[in-house]
Formats: structure tokens, sequence, C-alpha cells
């Protein structure tokens, strides 16, 4: 049921918009190709992409630095697959990966179509916890930059999703009002009730199929959100 209220739109990027699993194994593997081809890309990934959500989490709630979440993703990983590397050549992993990983713009099915549907009939924004340099880079570098008229990230706001702060950092930055509003992310944590609670709609895009309760708005698919909007 389509919500006729609603003036402005805010998505997450990562795992939203962005593939970020698929550019993020891409960059892995150019990388290891180069100077670890020793490694297996299809094995560290399958140990990082957990590693790398649950550090996340960490990050989030303030519990590890910025440092520490590049660090301890990596090192923990390569733990996990029994593959012995010195700290000076983490260190450069973790920067050829910040560096490389906007090269790699894959989207989500859909993401332009969808893009293009909803620019004429709403304001669109982004609300992301990525490093502001980087997410910048990926949305020029994919080409939905021109898309948004607004961009509000954590380093901005000093407070990460799902702290009400940010969204009404980014609620400020858009002109935007919450009750004409609605955030669109792949976190039911950070982007849905991080949403609900600063007083804005959400849909979870449940690319995953994860079971959810049944008053969470939420679509597999991005073209479903056409439903909605």
């Amino acid at each position: 049921m389509k919500n006729t209220n609603i003036k402005d739109v805010f998505f997450d990027l990562d795992h939203t918009l962005w593939d970020f699993d698929r550019n993020s194994e891409l960059t892995f593997e150019a990388i290891f190709n180069k100077n670890h081809p020793t490694i297996e890309t299809k094995d560290f990934i399958e140990k990082y992409v957990p590693i790398n959500q649950a550090c996340w989490k960490l990050y989030q709630y303030d519990k590890i630095t910025h440092a520490e979440l590049r660090y301890n993703r990596l090192k923990h990983s390569f733990d996990a697959i029994d593959y012995i590397i010195s700290d000076e050549e983490i260190d450069s992993i973790a920067n050829d990966y910040i560096r490389f990983l906007p090269e790699n713009n894959h989207l989500f099915d859909g993401a332009i179509e969808l893009l293009d549907y909803l620019k004429p009939k709403y304001n669109l924004h982004i609300i992301t916890n990525g490093f502001a340099d980087v997410q910048f880079k990926k949305l020029n570098n994919s080409k939905i930059g021109s898309y948004f008229h607004s961009i509000t990230n954590s380093e901005m706001a000093g407070v990460k999703k799902p702290n009400p702060i940010i969204f009404r950092y980014a609620l400020d930055l858009a002109k935007a009002q919450k009750e004409f509003s609605i955030m669109i992310g792949d976190c039911l944590e950070a982007d849905v009730q991080g949403a609900l609670d600063a007083g804005l709609d959400a849909i979870f895009f449940n690319g995953s199929n994860v079971q959810v309760e049944q008053n969470i708005k939420q679509v597999s698919h991005l073209l479903e959100l056409k439903k909605y909007l």
C-alpha cells in the first residue's frame, strides 16, 4: 500500500543500493592475487563476512575505534584461515582495501531503475555509517551520486545509526520533516528501528529473506519498493 504522505526518501548505501559483498570480494581478490597469491579468496571471504559484520556492530556502538575496526576484521579473518601475516602487512592490505574498494561498483539489481522511478516524485537522500571519503567515491564512481539531494554520514553527524541524532542531522540537512520521510535499509537495528525510533517511517530491504515481525514493512528486491512509493 502506497504511502501518499512521503516527500523525502532516505537510503542506506552499503548492502542496500551498493552491493558491498560483491564489490568487497572483487577488491580482496585483486589484492591477494598481487601480494598474497596463496590465499583462496573464497575461503577468506567466508570467514571475513561475519567477522566484518560483528566488528561493524561494535563500531556502530562505539565499542571499538575506526582503527580497531580496520585492523580487527582483517586480523581475525586471517587467523580464522590460519594464515600467518604481520601487522605491517595487515596495515598495507587495509589501506589498499579502502583505496581500491570504490573501484568496484556493482549495484543491486534494480537500483538504477528504482532511482529513476523515484527521483521525479521524491527528494532522495543517503544516510550511511560508512567513512565519508570512501562513501562519496562509491556514489560518484557508481554514477548514482546525482540522484541524491543530501548525503549524511556518521563522521558529519558525530554519531552512527541507530542513534537518533544522525537521523535528526539528516533531516535538518535535507530540510525534511520526519512525518513525511521514510528510511530504507538492510539493517533492522540500525536502519529500520533507528529510523522508527527517530520518528520516520521505514522499510527493511530484506535481501536475505530473514524472518521479521509482521508489522515491519519489507521488500526482498529493490523494485518491490514501488508498491510502497
